[in-house]
């Protein structure tokens, strides 16, 4: 009679279970806070902001036209509920932004609508503020049609972060690169 725990048979069984957990969502989520890394900073000034005429409707707060961040530190996400990653670094990104909320401009960017994002909201404690897209956003942010994608600019209009993906947000070299820019305001 074979051993029904064999070496065999339990790889296969701890496989299915990793495999299992990574489709689930909240331990697919879990996973990929775990392994986020800070994102890489651009040190060239090549990728500029080329407009910033963008209308945006503000789903909780005032609806605004991009303009009004012109001279600021922005960050920029865009993002949805339903997007593994984007729920992923979402509560490593409300950590930023309530350190950060009174010091550079955030606009966080979806296409769904309000109730769908409050009901997310509400469930994760989230307050971040939410847009929709009313026109055509700057040619930048049109060069990937993935999401996550994440952005920082600083006042003078350059794109000091470009991400597509989760990441760190709320890491050291994030912080100093914000420090930095707010400084060099």
């Amino acid at each position: 009679m074979k051993k029904i725990l064999s070496k065999n048979n339990i790889s296969n069984l701890i496989f299915i279970l990793v495999l299992a957990m990574m489709l689930y969502p909240p331990t697919r989520e879990w996973f990929m806070r775990q392994i986020a890394f800070s994102p890489s900073i651009n040190n060239s000034s090549e990728k500029v902001i080329d407009t910033y005429n963008w209308e945006l409707k503000g789903l909780n707060t005032k609806s605004i036209n991009f303009t009004n961040f012109e001279d600021k530190v922005i960050f920029v996400n865009f993002w949805a509920t339903w997007c593994p990653p984007c729920r992923a670094e979402m509560p490593i990104i409300q950590k930023l932004y309530d350190d950060y909320k009174d010091k550079i401009s955030f606009v966080f960017v979806t296409a769904e609508n309000w109730e769908t994002v409050n009901t997310y909201f509400n469930k994760n404690g989230y307050n971040l503020p939410v847009y929709n897209s009313l026109s055509s956003p700057p040619q930048l942010f049109l060069e990937t049609n993935s999401i996550p994608a994440t952005y920082i600019i600083n006042s003078k209009g350059i794109v000091l972060v470009n991400k597509t993906g989760a990441a760190d947000w709320n890491s050291s070299k994030i912080r100093n690169l914000l420090d930095e820019s707010i400084k060099n305001k």
